[in-house]
């Protein structure tokens, strides 16, 4: 036994078989599913700065960022030390570089950008996926600020005087107005109240004109009395929000600025920050509105429709957050099992362990193909002379998509943790942060039941784009009996009794976005990627996967799944 005076300070043992931080790598170039889509999506022209901003995102200095943010917690004060009410949020460092890298790379704005080319938006959802797989909470307020600008564009005059702030690549982080200097603006939501949620057509927030000799109605000055029960985020220098002109007439939509004309802050009072499960970084709030000015945008009576266009891109990116989450689970749990041993082999090398990171493989490519699709049928449906399919895959497919993809992340990330062990149940490490994640992008911007009632509602009123879509997927479909039959049993439960479709849209929403995926992968993906995700979850052997991973079938080649996965 050696003398206790020759061991260093506090050394009683080596550390061994601990898996290094995985750090240093091209998160781009590393994720050939995802380096094929923004090619095939048009973005080619943007492989270079992918693979710049890949690389950048891992390294130990960026990583950390995550982790500040997240620990220093924003501070709400709402008085000055003289007492003055100032709602004024301060955030740690971390946070501010973090907005400031996702704006430099246009993430709030790049498909709307007077110099925007084809595949722009298959470039934007491709670098916001790169990011997510870093930090969440910074993505909040970036697609609100990328989703507002459609909306706002509709309105020239109201456009004309923002759109070189919301459009400007650079992060200002003064809490100043507009008119003052500052070189760039970020816009928030605030549609739910207390007794709504996702009913929003309850809200009662009370919109007055305020000159009732001068403009009323769209572009007309308003003062809002009411409450938002979660206003995302209160930082920001706008925000869209919903609220009546009469008490019973529909619900109009109100640009609502941080501050108001005469230069004072604007009369929305901060109650307090939320109390988070997910991400600490964000700051979500809830407000209320006193004599609060606000100008209507869009129709009077008309604010749904009128911030629907808004939910559309928000829901994109709700996919596309908890697609990097998965992502970013997968590559922490890949990169462990190749460094830690037990039972006298790598993890990696385990066969049961293998199956597990194979169908986790599996699950995070699909989802990738999937929302890469979505962002080209986004930009393809809105040129003219679109096709139907394309309307379809973003009318259709992607509030499928979002209840799905969403859904799964929950799961995925569990499981990705367990592969981690004790090391993952921690907050020093990222599982942890991305497990608590997880939830909020099923809940944002509609629930899985909001959602799936959207799909059902969208079948019914795009039905020519349905028929492209499905006479499309037919092509595919084809070739692979497994896919063909999901198909066919899709078409059947949309064609059941209208009572039956409703107590059933989960399951239908379930098989479109599965058959959507299983499409695109029999297309794209190595054939033995494709027969393993459309069997497993299409196919005889769905009934053995189950809601588990781990579970494929023992005659494909997991160990070429989880290398092809993250080659790193």
């Amino acid at each position: 036994m050696s003398d206790p005076a020759d061991r260093p300070f506090g050394q009683t043992h080596d550390v061994t078989n601990q898996a290094s931080p995985l750090v240093g790598y091209d998160a781009f170039a590393f994720d050939p599913a995802l380096v094929a889509a923004v090619g095939r999506e048009g973005a080619h022209w943007h492989v270079q700065t992918l693979s710049r901003d890949g690389m950048a995102l891992t390294q130990p200095d960026v990583v950390a960022l995550a982790e500040l943010a997240n620990r220093h917690e924003p501070e709400l004060a709402t008085h000055s030390p003289r007492g003055e009410r100032i709602d004024a949020i301060e955030f740690h460092p971390a946070w501010h570089e973090l907005l400031r890298r996702l704006r430099h790379e246009g993430l709030h704005a790049m498909p709307f950008e007077p110099s925007a080319r084809a595949g722009s938006m298959a470039a934007r959802c491709a670098g916001y996926y790169l990011h997510g797989q870093l930090e969440s909470g910074s993505l909040c307020p970036i697609t609100m600020t990328f989703a507002s600008i459609p909306v706002l564009r509709n309105e020239p005059d109201l456009f004309a005087r923002v759109s070189h702030a919301l459009l400007s690549r650079e992060h200002d982080p003064r809490d100043i107005p507009l008119e003052a200097g500052k070189h760039s603006m970020m816009i928030g939501m605030g549609m739910t109240e207390k007794q709504g949620g996702s009913d929003v057509r309850s809200n009662r927030t009370r919109a007055h004109a305020i000159d009732r000799n001068g403009a009323m109605g769209r572009g007309g000055a308003y003062r809002l009395v009411g409450h938002k029960w979660f206003f995302s985020a209160p930082q920001c220098d706008a925000h869209l929000v919903l609220a009546r002109t009469a008490d019973e007439g529909g619900l109009s939509c109100f640009y609502v600025p941080r501050f108001a004309p005469d230069g004072r802050k604007n009369a929305v009072q901060i109650q307090r920050l939320k109390d988070k499960l997910g991400n600490r970084s964000n700051a979500s709030s809830e407000v209320e509105f006193l004599d609060a000015y606000g100008v209507m945008i869009g129709d009077e009576g008309r604010g749904v429709p009128t911030i629907i266009e808004m939910a559309n891109f928000t829901r994109l990116d709700c996919v596309i957050g908890s697609a990097a989450l998965m992502r970013a689970a997968l590559v922490q749990a890949i990169h462990h099992a190749r460094q830690r041993s037990a039972f006298g082999a790598h993890l990696v090398d385990q066969p049961l362990m293998r199956n597990v990171l194979a169908d986790l493989a599996l699950e995070s490519e699909a989802a990738t193909v999937l929302f890469m699709r979505l962002a080209g049928a986004f930009e393809q449906s809105a040129a003219p002379g679109g096709a139907l399919a394309e309307r379809a895959w973003r009318r259709i497919v992607t509030p499928a998509a979002k209840f799905w993809v969403c859904k799964r992340a929950l799961e995925f990330t569990g499981e990705a943790m367990e592969v981690w062990g004790g090391n993952g149940y921690v907050e020093t490490g990222p599982m942890a942060r991305f497990y608590r994640e997880a939830p909020v992008n099923s809940i944002w911007e509609g629930s899985g039941n909001v959602m799936c009632l959207d799909v059902l509602r969208a079948f019914e009123r795009e039905q020519d784009a349905a028929h492209a879509l499905i006479d499309d997927w037919k092509t595919t479909a084809g070739a692979h009996p497994a896919l063909a039959g999901a198909l066919s049993s899709l078409i059947a439960m949309l064609t059941d009794d209208p009572s039956i479709r409703e107590a059933s849209a989960r399951r239908i929403a379930q098989q479109l976005t599965l058959c959507a995926q299983g499409v695109l992968l029999a297309r794209h993906a190595p054939q033995d990627v494709a027969d393993a995700f459309v069997e497993s979850r299409l196919g005889d052997a769905r009934g053995e996967n189950g809601r588990v991973y781990g579970t494929l079938p023992g005659r494909f080649d997991h160990a070429a799944i989880v290398t092809r996965a993250f080659a790193a």
